[in-house]
């Protein structure tokens, strides 16, 4: 169990010192009945605080936020409607002022003393998150222990990132009440911020000494579009070509061959070494997760980006890309939709899962619905094809304003083997059938379906580092470029790039 700290203990944890400023006014709790009135009284003189939520705004590493900081002291946490009040009152303001929204909760959910008034009142806070989202603010959740019940199924459970702290109870139904309807004690070890995050609920679990500095990260991305962005550095002609004739060609099976080496740099080096500011966000925020896909927020040379793409690590025979890696897919999309951010996939499979489940689970049609969900993007896209590109998980993330490849980077319907056991009804020709499908990147850039190709030197295996560099830097100029577009001029290049795509 983690060490439960008061609401004020925790913004002195969070904000520059001396900067904290209470937006809060006197609650005003109506007529209420002389046991209630006095259940109040003695909370405030027990807790210190008027009320079970503290709000106001101060200063996170420099950088202005409004937070929302729930009070366990007083009565449990819970919400009634004077709570309701003041949280959406701060909402409210936060939107007005186009600042970050940070919500610490600590609760046992609505309060019961006031009865259906209370639960309402989470619709009321909810709806004033919305129109927060919509204004393209970033609302960011700190799970404190414990926050269940009708603060979990509202305002808790609507961050763009959600992390909480070590040991924290995090549920929809409290313990105690589980007990007392059902006679015996919820199963152990679920309703943990652990359990939780390793099932693709919550993004992180982070003591509150590490929260500010997540949050300073976190806020780099999310909210530079409002911040000033660095000049466009320009493509230096060592890092890309964009004339098919400037590269070597070298047959499609060597390529292949070459794409398939386990030291090949993927995702996560592309990251470390080409990014910076990079937040990693777990699974789809409702319950499910899969290692073949990493969702993150990152900034390339200072252009900041939702970021998810395929991890060939993740991957395997036995374990194949399926239908949940296209579910937190569009988790990112919503995200950069939400934030108005630009959105980057990057292609790295093998191709989905070949499987019961996954057909079962409705693979094609995630498939689909992801493709569908970034050609409505109203925000940038840049698609990057790093490795290999097989079938219909790559051709998921493939549609984009800008496509970049890897020099050893491919894209065909099925690995050539499939492609060969097709057409010739064995796998020996498959060298022949990547030869005449045209999948190489050289093939794709004199086609038109990839804009730049990153050089690799002789190949990425060889120098890790310097080729995501080199793709952190086109992916820099390319972001930026487009950034500075009109929205409804780059959304209609988009559709009429789509609509001759490989022509």
């Amino acid at each position: 169990m983690s060490t439960r700290r008061t609401a004020r203990e925790v913004i002195d944890l969070l904000v520059d010192a001396g900067t904290w400023q209470s937006w809060d006014a006197p609650p005003e709790q109506g007529i209420v009945s002389s046991p209630y009135a006095a259940e109040l009284s003695a909370a405030a003189a027990r807790s210190g605080s008027d009320e079970s939520v503290i709000t106001g705004e101060g200063l996170v590493h420099g950088r202005r936020i409004a937070i929302l900081a729930g009070e366990f002291g007083f009565l449990a946490g819970s919400v009634g409607r004077a709570a309701g009040e003041r949280l959406t009152t701060a909402i409210e303001r936060a939107t007005a002022e186009r600042i970050p929204l940070l919500a610490a909760t600590a609760s046992g959910g609505t309060r019961m003393q006031e009865g259906t008034p209370a639960l309402v009142g989470m619709a009321m806070i909810t709806a004033a998150l919305v129109a927060h989202r919509r204004a393209h603010l970033p609302y960011l959740v700190y799970l404190r222990d414990p926050t269940v019940g009708g603060v979990m199924a509202s305002w808790g459970s609507l961050g763009h990132v959600t992390a909480a702290e070590p040991g924290a109870l995090v549920g929809f139904l409290g313990p105690r009440v589980y007990k007392a309807i059902f006679g015996e004690d919820f199963p152990e070890g679920v309703q943990t911020a652990e359990n939780l995050h390793r099932c693709g609920l919550i993004d992180a679990v982070i003591p509150i000494e590490e929260l500010a500095a997540e949050i300073d990260r976190v806020l780099n991305v999310l909210v530079a579009p409002m911040e000033s962005l660095p000049p466009d550095p320009g493509l230096d002609p060592e890092d890309s070509v964009a004339d098919a004739d400037l590269l070597p060609d070298i047959s499609a099976w060597d390529l292949i061959t070459r794409s398939r080496n386990p030291e090949r740099p993927g995702i996560r080096r592309l990251l470390r070494y080409g990014a910076t500011d990079v937040v990693r966000l777990q699974g789809t925020g409702e319950g499910e997760h899969d290692p073949g896909l990493v969702l993150a927020l990152a900034r390339f040379g200072g252009a900041p980006c939702v970021f998810l793409g395929q991890d060939r690590r993740g991957q395997s025979e036995e374990n194949p890309m399926g239908p949940a890696a296209l579910a937190a897919a569009r988790r990112g999309v919503r995200l950069s939709r939400q934030l108005g951010l630009p959105l980057v996939t990057l292609i790295d499979t093998r191709g989905a899962a070949l499987t019961r489940e996954a057909e079962e689970r409705g693979l094609a049609g995630e498939i689909a619905r992801t493709l569908a969900d970034i050609i409505d993007l109203p925000s940038p896209t840049i698609s990057v094809l790093i490795g290999e590109g097989t079938g219909g998980g790559a051709l998921a993330v493939v549609p984009a304003d800008r496509m970049i490849a890897a020099q050893h980077g491919w894209l065909s319907p099925l690995p050539p083997e499939g492609a060969s056991a097709i057409v010739h009804r064995t796998t020996a020709r498959a060298p022949e059938m990547a030869e005449a499908q045209g999948i190489r990147a050289k093939d794709l850039l004199a086609r038109g379906i990839v804009d730049h190709v990153v050089v690799e030197l002789p190949d990425a295996a060889d120098e890790p580092e310097e080729f995501c560099r080199r793709m952190g830097r086109v992916l820099s100029h390319e972001l930026l470029k487009l950034m500075a577009m009109d929205p409804e001029e780059r959304y209609a290049a988009r559709l009429r790039r789509l609509r001759h795509l490989g022509e």
